[in-house]
């Protein structure tokens, strides 16, 4: 079974940055797509981005693109959120997910998923 563990989260004022972290642990020769989602309370979980293990082909929502970047440590297998200019709209729990499929923004597409961190923004 596939692990993820997410870090990086925390309290930060609007415009500020912040970097998540996604660890994965266990037959990661499994995974081919790692995805970010966030989710608030009362509203579905919501795409982010996507990156395919091997680095060479990303996905970003709208809402985010030009803001966040996704990226593949492939030595320490991990895959990382950069976040820049923060808005308080970005506020949420962000989910680290994976799965062996093609690359998508469907959330139903990803099989493991890790526990969450919490991102708060300030304004």
């Amino acid at each position: 079974q596939v692990q993820l563990v997410e870090s990086g989260g925390g309290l930060v004022q609007a415009g500020d940055s912040l970097r998540l972290s996604c660890a994965a642990s266990g037959p990661t020769f499994k995974i081919n797509i790692v995805g970010w989602f966030r989710q608030t309370p009362g509203k579905e979980r919501e795409f982010v981005a996507a990156i395919t293990w091997s680095g060479s082909n990303t996905l970003y929502a709208d809402s985010i693109k030009g803001r966040f970047t996704i990226s593949k440590d492939n030595a320490k297998n991990t895959v990382s959120l950069q976040m820049n200019s923060l808005k308080s709209e970005d506020t949420a729990i962000y989910y680290c997910a994976a799965d062996g499929g093609l690359v998508s923004s469907n959330v139903l597409a990803y099989d493991w998923w890790g526990q969450g961190t919490q991102v708060t923004v300030s304004s």
